[in-house]
């Protein structure tokens, strides 16, 4: 569908790049990201993608706002505190762009849901802050051919990687396994900095865009790393792992499996935020 003229002013400053332009928009327009997490990472993608005018963006989130997420959950603000994350982020959303469609699960992404929630999106951004949500979102998205946008954040450093099924390394191939429970601390335990979310998220978004529209080179098989101590970036290259049971020559991984046992954790504690 041509642009309209409002659209054609909204997003005027991307579509005179040359390498997007009014059929880049047009894709945007019509493509699907799941955002899963609106917290510290899923917020700053959240509100650079509905920005851009991707047309629909679903978010997943099982939280309710608190005082303490406002410190880097941009999404939020102190008179949504109390609200679900979904439907505080949805609020901020609409009020940014009225066009963008926002599709809201206030669930914990499980096994269960994981498949017929993920298969509806072009490509998934993963804004979690626990081990099980981001093996079972690199599966799951691996099963159904979908890309995925990893991000990590925690006190003054963040990392970031993408995944393409059967075009790059998968997550399992940069950490087969999980670390044991309590061996690296939570945000809430260690702290972080909101600034540093925002810098991680955002690179997110920008790899989401790149992917949508078939530009540049999105960061397969390279880590990219973020000390806002130092104000260093570094890169790590990720090889992609034959022996991998997700992705690799002889797959043990075949399903979606309890990601609670996997990392070592009781049932309950994988809701994605951050």
């Amino acid at each position: 569908m041509p642009l309209r003229d409002e659209q054609i002013e909204r997003y005027s400053r991307q579509i005179i790049l040359p390498n997007i332009g009014g059929k880049g928009q047009e894709k945007l327009l019509e493509a699907r990201v799941l955002i899963v997490g609106a917290g510290g990472l899923g917020s700053p993608v959240a509100l650079y993608l509905a920005s851009a005018g991707v047309g629909t963006i679903g978010i997943v989130d099982f939280d309710n706002v608190e005082l303490n997420n406002l410190q880097r959950q941009v999404l939020h603000r102190t008179d949504t505190v109390g609200m679900p994350k979904v439907k505080s982020a949805q609020e901020a959303m609409r009020a940014l762009n009225p066009e963008v469609r926002v599709v809201t699960y206030q669930v914990r992404l499980t096994s269960e849901n994981a498949e017929e929630i993920v298969r509806e999106y072009d490509m998934v951004v993963d804004g979690s802050d626990n081990f099980p949500t981001k093996y079972l979102l690199n599966d799951v998205c691996y099963f159904l051919k979908k890309p995925l946008s990893h991000g990590a954040i925690l006190g003054f450093d963040g990392q970031l990687f993408t995944m393409i099924p059967d075009q790059g390394p998968c997550y399992r191939c940069l950490f087969p396994s999980p670390p044991p429970p309590g061996a690296v601390p939570t945000c809430q335990e260690a702290g972080v900095i909101g600034a540093v979310a925002g810098v991680i998220g955002t690179l997110q978004a920008n790899e989401v865009l790149k992917v949508l529209l078939g530009i540049g080179r999105p960061l397969l098989g390279r880590l990219l790393i973020f000390d806002g101590l130092s104000m260093e970036f570094r890169e790590v290259g990720i090889p992609r792992d034959p022996n991998c049971p997700l992705c690799g020559e002889y797959p043990t991984v075949t399903e979606l499996i309890d990601y609670e046992e996997f990392c070592g954790l009781r049932r309950g504690r994988s809701g994605p935020h951050g």
